[in-house]
């Protein structure tokens, strides 16, 4: 038994040193082993037969032990493959191509929309978005913009997730504590959706870096929680020309609006023109918010981004929706350009 052995192990291990391809080596393998059972059962008395044991059972048993060991190994391998290719494409699909079989069907209910079909969804998958702050209102944003095959999806925060966030900002996690949070919102964004690209900005916006970090991109969407940036993105943003996609929210109360000067409508600075009073407008953290309402508002948010990006229904643009979730109510209210904005000119941008 021992020379035969001996015999597989060099026929596997000279074929691997020679470059024979593992399929070729296992078939030389089997046929040795096919050659000894042969002999067991045809020439029992031979020399040959008591040279190699004697008994067949024994490499019908050795042989059956093989097979099993390399079924297993195959039938792992398919499911990986099968797993892979579902799964984990290898790169986002370049801008203006055909949605792939998979995306097909994961955007198939849009697709189904007469008001954004596959026209439409592709303008999602080509388009590039800025979502300034990944806190309450960045959570349902990024969430629903990822699911909904936004191309490109880009969020900026220097801050770290913290376990009062997780009240209200659902994108991330018990064990995302610690990390940055455009970290934490660009994993599970890659997460939620493998055919969209992610671009995690761990740095606060400035001045100095306001331009080079807005250009490029389609829409932005901010989420932030400070006048100090709102007023930036916003003067960011009208004089690169791209539209601002603005929410805000305190205790149950939050707003939404598409600034879009580029066409006419008014800027932020048009419908906001001074700065609240300090301790006229606290913070969550100063005055604290119910937990759902970032995802209401967050979602509206979300809502006018795809309906902005589709070309689908009326946008928010020069209307301000308000919500107040304590009391059910929902209003929208026109808003204009403000002649004289020191912004925007007061629509003369158009």
């Amino acid at each position: 038994m021992v020379p035969v052995l001996a015999a597989l192990a060099a026929i596997w291990l000279f074929g691997r040193v020679f470059g024979i391809a593992a399929p070729r080596r296992l078939a030389a393998m089997a046929a040795l082993w096919a050659s000894v059972v042969l002999v067991q059962f045809a020439l029992p008395e031979s020399a040959l037969a008591q040279a190699t044991d004697g008994d067949p059972r024994v490499w019908l048993v050795l042989g059956g032990l093989v097979a099993l060991v390399l079924a297993y190994r195959l039938g792992l391998g398919a499911l990986r493959r099968r797993s892979a290719a579902r799964v984990a494409p290898a790169e986002p699909a370049a801008k203006g191509s055909r949605l792939r079989p998979a995306e097909l069907d994961r955007y198939a209910r849009h697709i189904m929309l007469r008001e954004i079909g596959g026209p439409g969804q592709r303008r999602l998958q080509a388009a590039r978005v800025l979502v300034v702050g990944a806190g309450g209102l960045g959570s349902p944003v990024c969430l629903y913009l990822a699911a909904a095959g936004v191309g490109q999806i880009s969020v900026i925060d220097d801050d770290r997730v913290e376990s009062s966030n997780l009240q209200r900002q659902i994108i991330h996690r018990d064990q995302d504590i610690g990390l940055p949070k455009a970290q934490s919102a660009a994993a599970a964004m890659r997460a939620l959706n493998p055919f969209i690209e992610t671009r995690a900005l761990l740095t606060r916006l400035t001045e100095d870096n306001a331009e080079a970090t807005l250009a490029g991109h389609d829409l932005i969407i901010d989420g932030t929680d400070n006048f100090d940036t709102r007023y930036l993105v916003n003067q960011t943003a009208t004089r690169l020309g791209i539209p601002l996609l603005s929410g805000a929210i305190t205790q149950w109360e939050g707003q939404v609006t598409l600034c879009d000067p580029a066409k006419g409508g008014p800027c932020y600075a048009c419908i906001f023109p001074e700065r609240p009073a300090p301790g006229m407008v606290p913070t969550c953290a100063e005055a604290g918010v119910a937990a759902p309402l970032p995802g209401v508002i967050g979602s509206i948010m979300a809502m006018e981004a795809v309906k902005y990006l589709t070309g689908a229904g009326e946008t928010l643009a020069g209307r301000l929706m308000i919500h107040d979730a304590l009391y059910a109510e929902t209003r929208t209210i026109t808003v204009r350009p403000r002649a004289g904005c020191a912004v925007c000119g007061g629509g003369s941008q158009a």
